[in-house]
């Protein structure tokens, strides 16, 4: 379960990072239109679960506003992930992450509760070279992005398993807040 930044947002990160990604190539920089904030990473789910997903989780989206972020800053965990921070309305996001892992564990669906660390996780380091996340992450330090609405709840999937490579994530259903329709069913 995950928000996306809009591509505006997005953009204007990718811009701030456009020195490290030439400095830093051997970094395994997430593809830009892969960025989410996980509020609930659930796993490997049968896809007997995700329908049984669908009515709870857009019930909870059509019942809040969107949320006003941020991208800002950046930091790293362990020398080894490289991640922008998240800025703006962190009380509505702790409330909904909450709530969706509430509606998750309804579902009977079990996973691993890590509390959360709202960021936009941005590339790896390699085994042999975690002082380049470090740098990257002193450089974004007076990064400061534009305030953006959260405007859909993800259910994003990764293709785990497909061979070597990045993961590429994509959204197996996602519902706006405040009441819209399915953005993807």
């Amino acid at each position: 379960m995950a928000l996306a930044p809009p591509d505006d947002a997005k953009d204007e990160l990718a811009h701030a990072l456009r020195a490290a990604y030439e400095a830093y190539p051997r970094l395994r920089w997430n593809r830009i239109e892969d960025w989410h904030i996980t509020l609930a990473f659930l796993g490997e789910l049968p896809g007997t679960a995700i329908p049984a997903l669908r009515r709870p989780l857009g019930s909870l989206a059509a019942e809040r506003p969107p949320l006003e972020l941020s991208l800002r800053g950046g930091g790293h965990f362990d020398e080894r992930v490289l991640w922008s921070g998240i800025e703006g309305d962190l009380d509505g996001l702790h409330r909904l992450t909450a709530d969706v892992r509430g509606a998750v564990r309804e579902c009977g669906i079990v996973f691993e509760d890590r509390p959360l660390r709202p960021h936009l996780t941005l590339a790896r380091a390699r085994r042999d070279d975690p002082s380049s996340v470090v740098k990257v992450a002193a450089g974004l330090a007076g990064f400061t992005g534009r305030p953006w609405p959260a405007e859909r709840l993800h259910l994003v999937a990764g293709d785990i398993g497909r061979g070597p490579g990045p993961i590429r994530y994509g959204d197996v259903a996602a519902w706006h807040f405040g009441g819209g329709s399915p953005a993807v069913s």
